[in-house]
């Protein structure tokens, strides 16, 4: 970095943010110390740094991100040492070119060409505040997830350059008006799997911290079904009946995410929903009320009555508004009834369910009296993730996407390392979850998702005036998840999790299932066999129905 091109707003943002004395210490700020510790003294907690531009760079270049004494010493130390052997242009030249954004990006050049597509010299004043607010935290300001954070460090920054006299009144008024159009690269060199690639940079992050040079990271992505995932929900949205939103995301048997939709159009709008958003699940929730059934002891054939319950005051209904008296659990699985779903939790136990829930991968849930009705929310992915065990014949998985990560000279910094494999569901329980999840799709509310001569299980899910639309659904090691609805949790116009929810479900898998190997689209999923009178009655119920059918 030559900081003679650079706008001198870039170096003025910065000063005035991070370090307003840079000119006057050498190396470490007595003053900033002080305050930083009073006001840490009086909060009881870290709400201020101390550290300056140099002890910052000090810290990049030589220390770890542990936190000690015997660091802070260091890194005092290495800032005078700094200061001794270099000159403040120096230091803000070294401090800008290894500045990181999140995400892999480091040096000031990176970030403009990662946020703003142009060089650093092309910045203008609010574009070079957004850069320095984001130095701060990456994540929590990164306005592709959190836009209203980024929009108030932003101007916290101009006004602070304000404050230190930088910006006149009149620069300054104009630097908080002017739009700030953010253009990130994933915009431009991969859109469809922008959602995806915005993820794993943030998962790069997590697993690996900051790099000391440029990574390769190999993912988990199939580009193909990436590609299939991206038509089969722009195909199956509607403005019609205002289902104008959509998300879905893809894992195999072992937790590795092989498509993911964000959204409609990522050029429009970076908020990953399959990850981001939270919402109700509605019926796509019951299956673990009904799988902590099984592992209480219960069965897919008991007979249970839908008829009207009253839980302390609460008295859940039916989507249809009407009931169908006796049923055994499978049907009542397969035709989303709410009252036995809520009879099943109430029996079982809330306790119990939150727990299999739990044990499933969906933590953190309330025994609330909806509680098997899917009324706390939760995110596409965890939701598509908590099915897998049910598709890989009973073992944890837990979901990723980042294969490994190597430096630029090759060397391996990361590999994603599969924990043993635990049996979390036995095979009697796994066979009788299956037998009831397939029904859903054979004959019960999940019938689009149908796709000749494969194994196919999933449960839809609906929220309250068709806010939420869902489809969950997998064949043998392969799991996908589809959300549709709307970002202003508007209303859609009748749209079921068994409509356009499971058609975008259909029509991905389809084509997911079809690239599988023949050994592998051969494969079925383990369900239960119904006892011999089970078997006599269901012949004798199909009978009954076929004649009935045949009456004029």
């Amino acid at each position: 970095v030559d900081l003679d091109t650079l706008p001198p707003a870039l170096t003025q943002a910065l000063i005035a943010t991070e370090d307003k004395r840079f000119y006057h210490h050498f190396g470490f700020d007595p003053i900033g110390l002080a305050r930083a510790a009073l006001a840490n003294a009086r909060a009881g907690h870290v709400v201020q740094g101390g550290s300056t531009l140099t002890q910052q760079l000090a810290k990049n270049i030589f220390l770890t991100r542990k936190q000690t004494l015997k660091r802070k010493t260091q890194e005092l130390m290495l800032a005078v040492w700094l200061e001794m052997t270099m000159s403040k242009k120096e230091i803000l030249e070294t401090y800008l070119s290894r500045v990181y954004f999140g995400g892999g990006t480091l040096g000031i050049e990176s970030g403009a060409e990662r946020y703003f597509h142009k060089p650093a010299r092309d910045l203008s004043t609010g574009e070079a505040a957004f850069l320095v607010g984001l130095l701060k935290a990456p994540d929590r300001y990164n306005p592709l997830k959190h836009r209203k954070a980024a929009a108030e460090r932003t101007a916290f920054v101009l006004g602070r350059m304000y404050l230190e006299g930088y910006l006149d009144a009149d620069a300054y008024r104009t630097a908080m008006t002017k739009p700030i159009a953010i253009e990130p690269m994933a915009r431009r060199k991969n859109a469809g799997a922008g959602y995806f690639t915005d993820w794993v940079l943030f998962e790069m992050d997590r697993q690996l911290g900051r790099p000391k040079t440029d990574i390769t990271i190999r993912t988990t992505l199939d580009l193909d079904l990436q590609a299939q995932a991206e038509a089969a929900v722009l195909a199956g949205l509607s403005v019609r009946r205002n289902a104008q939103q959509g998300a879905l995301v893809s894992f195999d048997g072992t937790g590795a995410v092989l498509a993911m939709v964000g959204g409609a159009d990522y050029r429009h709008s970076a908020f990953n929903r399959a990850i981001a958003a939270r919402r109700q699940p509605g019926s796509a929730f019951k299956p673990f009320v009904y799988l902590a059934a099984l592992l209480d002891g219960h069965t897919p054939w008991e007979i249970y009555t839908d008829a009207p319950i009253d839980i302390d005051g609460w008295q859940p209904t039916n989507y249809s508004n009407t009931y169908r008296g006796e049923m055994t659990l499978e049907a009542a699985l397969a035709h989303s009834v709410n009252t036995i779903a809520v009879q099943l939790a109430e029996q079982v136990g809330r306790d119990k369910v939150v727990a299999t829930a739990a044990r499933m991968g969906l933590a953190g849930l309330k025994p609330y009296a909806s509680l098997a009705l899917g009324a706390q929310e939760v995110s596409l992915y965890d939701l598509s993730a908590a099915y897998i065990p049910f598709a890989n014949w009973g073992f944890a998985a837990r979901p990723y996407g980042i294969d490994s990560i190597f430096s630029k000279d090759g060397h391996l910094l990361y590999e994603h390392s599969a924990p043993p494999r635990a049996r979390i569901l036995s095979q009697r329980v796994l066979r009788m979850e299956n037998l009831m999840l397939k029904s859903v799709v054979e004959k019960g509310t999940g019938r689009a998702a149908r796709i000749p001569g494969h194994d196919i299980a999933g449960k839809t899910g609906t929220t309250d005036d068709y806010r939420d639309a869902w489809f969950i659904g997998y064949s043998p090691d392969l799991v996908t998840g589809v959300w549709v609805g709307n970002d202003d949790n508007s209303k859609m116009a009748r749209v079921t999790g068994g409509s356009i929810p499971a058609q975008i479900w259909q029509s991905y898998m389809q084509a997911a299932l079809a690239s599988l190997p023949a050994a592998a689209r051969a494969a079925r999923l383990p369900v239960a066999i119904p006892p011999p009178d089970i078997q006599k009655q269901k012949k004798l119920d199909h009978l009954l129905a076929d004649l009935e059918k045949a009456l004029p």
